[in-house]
């Protein structure tokens, strides 16, 4: 999953950073307003972590014209914390409110619940024939046996299930998986896709010719 943080404390954004990577997320940083909407809106985020107090545009300001093109889930981190505050942040658009300081595991599980619920999905576990999948504890069970997944081909697993029923181009995977920085090769989803049916079962993962990968419904 693709996340943008908006935080202009450097060590709390690095620490943010590294947290949601070891996750399995791919993060961008932004430190300031203007160019964190300008990431928010020129590119595709399962989810959107924003300070409130930020230099050049403020928290307030970077909602409201974020939810004029896009419906990205946003979660935002403050130390405000008046009522009147969680309640603009709600009614302007925000689809979760933390206050500062916080419990790390707490606002990793927001971020999850936000993905599942923009994805239509309202749980952390599904069953498939003999697999099991539990994304809040990360692991995956065949006929109740712990399978070992890579990090990479969990976040995989997981982006097919959140869109389960829907074909998921390459380009998709990529994008949302992994760094836009990364120089490796282009079959790189290829290789993934082949090792996680290798280990899960072929039947698992569809492919459907010219178009990408699915999960049925």
């Amino acid at each position: 999953m693709k996340i943008l943080v908006i935080e202009d404390e450097p060590r709390l954004a690095r620490n943010l950073a590294k947290a949601m990577q070891e996750d399995g997320y791919v993060v961008e940083l932004a430190d300031n307003g203007s160019d964190g909407l300008f990431l928010a809106e020129s590119q595709d985020f399962d989810a959107l972590i924003l300070d409130v107090m930020l230099p050049g545009l403020d928290g307030w300001t970077v909602l409201d014209r974020l939810r004029r093109s896009k419906r990205t889930p946003v979660l935002m981190l403050t130390a405000r914390d008046h009522p009147q505050d969680r309640v603009r942040g709600l009614d302007s658009g925000a689809d979760d409110y933390l206050i500062k300081p916080f419990d790390l595991p707490e606002l990793l599980a927001r971020v999850r619940a936000l993905i599942r619920r923009a994805s239509g999905q309202a749980v952390s576990r599904w069953e498939i024939r003999d697999l099991e999948f539990d994304t809040r504890s990360r692991t995956v069970c065949k006929s109740g046996t712990p399978v070992v997944l890579t990090a990479r081909e969990f976040a995989i697993v997981e982006y097919l299930l959140l869109h389960r029923g829907e074909v998921v181009s390459r380009t998709q995977l990529y994008e949302h998986l992994w760094d836009e920085n990364n120089d490796t090769l282009s079959n790189l989803v290829d290789v993934h896709i082949f090792s996680i049916r290798k280990k899960l079962g072929a039947e698992l993962i569809t492919t459907r010719r010219g178009q990408g990968y699915c999960i049925e419904a």
